[in-house]
């Protein structure tokens, strides 16, 4: 095998390869004398098929695999004779036949220099947090008011009642509906609508009628009312207080606590808000050591064509999620994508030169520890576990998760970090939007 490296630019490599088609034409015609052995085809003989039959129906098909599978394999021992180090897939072209050689060029980038990575020096803010009693009686009282029952009263409107009004809003002379008037419900305080209706609520019967002065925000919903200040009718049809269910085996049943008892359902409230804490700190960890590594090594040149896939990849799937939307024939620019992308890329080479560098294994205990914390959330965690072992892409997703969480915790335990307290509530709330 006959090898030529050419220096396109500082990360982009043109890798030139020929081997000879001896080997080629060996591998293919063992194969297609397997199939001309194992085949079955109506009108012959178990292994007495004319191999011009054979020829015709698998030659190029297995020529074509055959390719593929020296590419891949010559593509493998050429980057590690020149010590190359690519990133991202390669653009594979083949080039013409020469007399007794075949072969490809392939296009492609390596993962940049960053040098020796030392982040003793690294200085970090750790949060930690504890789940306490008062954290599960608050969620105990969240998961009865989810369930919550409305009756309706005579009495004037309160904090926390559900309203159900109808309302015509009028700005330059444009009414909102055209005809009729809109029928929505609230909690009073929720917010769910403006703050000008909701304060007026209170105190207000079945029936009652007011009108208030709204100014909506440049991007209201109602592109007619964006950016005005509209006047609306409100006449309220119904006021109805809640009723929470009590804290009885039958409430606690529903949440899958055969027993009934309410320690055992406090015990199972405290283990998902200790899973759901464990991955909020994560995600803080995560994100406060990368701000601070990707801001020391932000100078390093990063590979274009590799930014721009993934771009276009995040493109692909705002598009998908518009159209499970319902929005059809959606079409989503990748370039406005480019700077998340740039983040991700820096962030996966990164996290791969450090383990590399520090010799970093992936933890099967830990992947299979998150296999089950995941599956920990689903009615049937056995299928959802069998799901990841045989679904390689997920599985290589899942492996790729843990290996980012053992490199931040390996940065974390290198730096200098200083503790910083918070409540549970606090923790769980997202630094960004």
């Amino acid at each position: 095998m006959q090898i030529s490296v050419e220096n396109i630019s500082n990360l982009e490599r043109r890798v030139t390869v020929s081997m000879p088609v001896e080997r080629f034409n060996a591998i293919a015609g063992s194969r297609l004398g397997e199939i001309a052995r194992s085949v079955r085809i109506k009108g012959f003989r178990p292994g007495k098929i004319p191999h011009k039959i054979i020829e015709q129906r698998y030659g190029a098909q297995v020529r074509n695999e055959v390719f593929g599978d020296l590419v891949r394999e010559s593509f493998d021992e050429a980057v590690r004779k020149e010590n190359l180090r690519p990133a991202g897939t390669p653009q594979i072209e083949p080039t013409p036949a020469a007399e007794g050689e075949l072969g490809y060029v392939a296009t492609f980038e390596v993962v940049p220099e960053f040098g020796s990575i030392d982040l003793s020096d690294l200085a970090i803010m750790r949060v930690t947090a504890d789940v306490l009693d008062a954290d599960i009686d608050n969620m105990v009282e969240t998961l009865r008011t989810q369930r919550r029952v409305w009756s309706p009263v005579e009495r004037p409107a309160q904090a926390g009642d559900l309203v159900t009004v109808e309302t015509i809003s009028t700005a330059d002379g444009v009414r909102r509906p055209a005809e009729g008037a809109e029928r929505v419900a609230t909690v009073v305080g929720s917010g769910m609508l403006a703050n000008e209706v909701e304060m007026r609520l209170v105190g207000q019967a079945t029936g009652g009628q007011f009108t208030v002065q709204v100014d909506h925000s440049a991007d209201a919903n109602d592109p007619e009312l964006a950016g005005k200040t509209a006047s609306v009718e409100v006449t309220v049809v119904r006021v109805s207080e809640p009723h929470l269910p009590e804290l009885d085996a039958e409430f606690i049943r529903t949440f899958g606590v055969r027993s009934g008892q309410v320690e055992e359902f406090r015990k199972e409230v405290r283990a998902n808000l200790e899973r759901e804490l464990k991955g909020a700190l994560m995600a803080r960890l995560r994100e406060e050591v990368l701000d601070k590594v990707l801001a020391r090594f932000h100078q390093v040149e990063l590979p274009a064509r590799l930014i721009e896939a993934e771009a276009r990849a995040q493109a692909r799937a705002a598009e998908q999620q518009a159209r499970e939307a319902g929005q059809a024939d959606v079409q989503i620019p990748y370039e406005g994508f480019l700077p998340t992308a740039r983040v991700r890329v820096a962030t996966v080479l990164l996290i791969n030169e450090v383990a590399r560098q520090h010799n970093l294994r992936l933890d099967q205990q830990r992947v299979n520890e998150m296999m089950r914390l995941i599956a920990s959330t689903y009615e049937e965690p056995k299928q959802v576990i069998d799901l990841y072992r045989n679904n390689p892409r997920m599985l290589q997703d899942l492996q790729g998760r843990v290996m980012e969480e053992q490199v931040i915790d390996w940065i974390a335990e290198q730096a200098h970090a200083t503790d910083h307290r918070m409540s549970f509530a606090d923790a769980m709330q997202q630094r960004r939007v």
